[in-house]
C-alpha cells in the first residue's frame, strides 16, 4: 500500500507516523510546500517574543528524522498542485527546481491546513506587513524586528494568534494596537468574561479597537497606514494580519470532492471524503461538535491530531474506529492570565435555542490559608431543560488548566451539571480546596435546578437602577470598609452579620437584590431573606466580577 499525504505539521505528520506503526511495509510519502515538515505551529508567536530563543526548537521532526526513524519519504518545498482521482495521482511541483512530476497513490490524505484571511485592500508584499502561518513567517517577523526596530505595531485580529503576538511584541518594547472587527477580543468567551481579558490587555499598555474593520494596509513615505471602514487611518511600522483563517481547499475543490461551509472538505466519521480513497484532516475539514452534533470548523491542533489518528487507523483497516467530534476546548496565556474554554458559550447556546442556567463563581486556586492562592472566575452553563452541561469559561492564574480539563471531560461524558458536586477530585492545600471550584460549580448548578438559588446578572443592573426606587430593595452585604472602597450606586450597605437583626428595615412588599464581593455572603443573605418570606435574588459573580467587567468596558476605543 502506498499512502501520499499532502501537508505536514499536526495532521499530516501524525497520520504518517501512525500509519508506520500500524503497517511496517506501507510506502509513505509526505508532500510539504514549506521548508519545514513538522513544526510547533502554536509556538510561533513565542519565538517572535524571545520566550523560545532557538528557532530549531520549533521543529518537531525533520525530513531526515522521518526517514531514519520511520522510513517515511518526507519532502519539503514540494507543492501538490493537482489531484487526479481517476488515475490516483498527484501532480507535484518541486519549488527548488520548478519541475513538476506525478506521484501515484493507493490512499491519499489531505492535511492542507487553513490560509489567513486577508482584507482585499491589504498589500501583503509591503515591507513590514506579515501573516503568521508557518515557520518562515515567524522567522521573517523576528528578523524584521531585529533589522528595523519598529516602534508601533498594528495587529488586525483579537483571536489566539493576535493576542499571543500582542503579548510578545509588548515584551519586545513595541507599542501595540489591536483592531478587532467583533464586539470584544477572543470570541470563544462571552462578552462579560472577555472584559476580564480587556482589563489585562489595557493594564499591559495595549490599545484596543473593537468593531474596527480593516479595509486597506499600505506603505506610505513614513511607514505603514492601516485604513478602517469609515476612513480612520492608523500609522505604524509593523502590521500583522491575524483576522482569522479559511480552509485551504482549492485542490480538493478542483478534484471534485464535496465541500461544505466556507468551502471546507466534507468528511465522514472515518475522515473519508466523498472519494473513499481520499481522506482529509485538520483545519480544512468540516467536523461535528460533540455536544450539539452540529457541523463546525475548528482550527485547533488537538482535534487535528485526533482526526489524523482516526484517518490512519481506517487506512490501515481499523474500520471500527471513528472520530467522535470536538468540544473546542482551548487555553491561552495572556500575560499573567490564563484563559480557557470548553463546550459552547452563552451567546452560541442562545443562538442554538437553548434555555440556559448559568453560574459565575469566584474561587481560589487552592486553600486560601496556604500561601500563593490566587482567584479565578468560572462561568459554567447548563441546559435548563435537561440539566446537562453545555460549556465553561475560566479566567485566572494557577489551576485554570486543571479545572477546564475536568469540565471538558464531564462535558464529553454527557454529565449532568449537578453531578460536578460528586466528582472525587484530588485535594491538598497547595493544590486545591476540600470543595474544589468544580465541585462548587456543581453545588450552585444543583441549587439553581432545585430552586434553592435565584440570581440576577450583570446585564440586569442597568434596568434595576432605573426602576428600583419604590419597587425593589438593593443591598450590598459586605463590611462598611469594603463598601466604601467601591460599590454599585443605588445599592445600600447592610452587612451580612447584622441582617437578621435589621430585617424590619427591609420592606416586605418588594423583591430584594443582594450583592457581596464574591457571591458567597450574598448567597447567605439570600437564604436568610427567603427563609423570612422575602422574594430575593443573589448577584452572580459578586462585586469583584462586576468591577472587572466594568473596567474592561472602559478600555476600548
Amino acid at each position: 500500500m502506498k499512502v501520499v499525504i499532502i501537508g505536514g505539521v499536526a495532521g499530516g505528520a501524525t497520520a504518517a507516523a501512525r500509519i508506520r506503526r500500524l503497517d511496517e511495509n506501507a510506502e509513505i510519502v509526505i508532500l510539504e510546500r514549506s521548508g519545514f515538515i513538522s513544526y510547533a505551529n502554536c509556538g510561533l508567536p513565542y519565538y517572535v517574543g524571545g520566550a523560545i530563543e532557538d528557532s530549531g526548537d520549533l521543529t518537531v521532526q525533520t525530513p531526515e528524522g522521518f526517514r531514519i526513524r520511520y522510513r517515511i519519504d518526507a519532502r519539503v518545498l514540494s507543492e501538490a498542485i493537482e489531484i487526479r482521482p481517476d488515475s490516483k495521482t498527484v501532480v507535484v511541483k518541486d519549488l527548488r527546481t520548478g519541475k513538476t512530476y506525478e506521484e501515484g497513490y493507493d490512499k491519499l490524505l489531505l492535511s492542507p491546513g487553513a490560509k489567513p484571511v486577508i482584507p482585499k485592500g491589504a498589500d501583503v508584499n509591503a515591507l513590514g506587513v506579515f501573516t503568521v502561518r508557518n515557520v518562515e513567517d515567524t522567522l521573517a517577523i523576528r528578523k524584521y524586528i531585529e533589522d528595523h526596530a519598529p516602534q508601533k505595531a498594528v495587529i488586525a485580529g483579537g483571536g489566539f494568534i493576535g493576542l499571543e503576538m500582542a503579548e510578545n511584541l509588548i515584551r519586545k518594547g513595541i507599542d501595540v494596537t489591536i483592531l478587532q472587527g467583533a464586539k470584544h477580543m477572543f470570541m470563544p468567551l462571552d462578552e462579560d468574561m472577555a472584559m476580564l481579558v480587556h482589563s489585562e490587555l489595557y493594564r499591559r499598555g495595549i490599545h484596543m479597537r473593537t468593531g474596527a474593520m480593516v479595509e486597506t494596509v499600505a506603505a506610505d513615505g513614513n511607514g505603514l497606514v492601516t485604513t478602517l471602514a469609515g476612513g480612520e487611518r492608523i500609522a505604524s511600522d509593523l502590521v500583522i494580519l491575524a483576522i482569522g483563517v479559511l480552509p485551504e481547499t482549492h485542490l480538493a475543490a478542483e478534484a471534485g470532492l464535496k465541500l461544505g461551509a466556507k468551502n471546507s472538505i466534507v468528511v465522514n466519521d472515518h475522515m473519508q471524503t466523498s472519494d473513499p480513497n481520499i481522506y482529509a484532516v485538520g483545519d480544512a475539514v468540516t467536523i461535528r461538535n460533540h455536544l450539539t452534533q452540529k457541523d463546525v470548523l475548528m482550527a485547533l491542533a488537538g482535534p487535528a491530531n485526533k482526526q489524523a489518528r482516526i484517518a490512519a487507523d481506517h487506512i490501515c483497516g481499523k474500520t471500527d474506529h471513528a472520530y467522535k467530534g470536538t468540544l473546542g476546548s482551548s487555553i491561552i496565556r495572556i500575560f499573567d492570565l490564563t484563559v480557557a474554554t470548553t463546550g459552547i458559550n452563552e451567546a452560541t447556546a442562545q443562538a442554538l435555542g437553548y434555555t440556559t442556567d448559568k453560574i459565575i463563581l469566584a474561587a481560589a486556586s487552592h486553600a486560601t490559608y496556604f500561601p500563593g492562592a490566587s482567584m479565578m472566575t468560572l462561568k459554567v452553563l447548563a441546559d435548563h431543560a435537561t440539566g446537562k452541561l453545555l460549556g465553561a469559561q475560566i479566567i485566572g492564574h494557577d489551576g485554570v488548566d486543571k479545572r477546564i480539563d475536568v469540565l471538558a471531560t464531564a462535558l464529553f461524558a454527557g454529565m449532568q451539571a449537578s453531578d460536578l458536586k460528586d466528582l472525587d477530585l484530588a485535594y491538598a492545600p497547595p493544590y486545591s480546596s476540600a470543595k474544589d471550584p468544580v465541585n462548587m460549580a456543581g453545588f450552585m448548578l444543583e441549587n439553581l435546578k432545585e430552586g434553592t438559588l435565584k440570581q440576577f446578572f450583570y446585564e440586569d443592573i442597568p434596568g434595576l437602577l432605573e426602576s428600583a426606587e419604590g419597587t425593589a430593595t438593593l443591598l450590598d452585604v459586605r463590611m462598611p470598609m469594603e463598601y466604601e472602597h467601591g460599590h454599585v450606586g443605588g445599592f445600600v450597605n447592610l452587612p451580612l452579620d447584622e441582617l437578621r437583626e435589621r430585617l424590619d428595615e427591609i420592606p416586605r412588599d418588594r423583591p430584594v437584590y443582594v450583592m457581596c464581593q464574591s457571591g458567597m455572603r450574598s448567597y447567605l443573605a439570600y437564604r436568610i431573606l427567603v427563609a423570612n418570606g422575602y422574594e430575593a435574588y443573589n448577584f452572580a459573580g459578586g462585586y469583584r466580577y462586576y468591577q472587572l467587567v466594568e473596567s474592561g468596558k472602559k478600555t476600548t476605543a
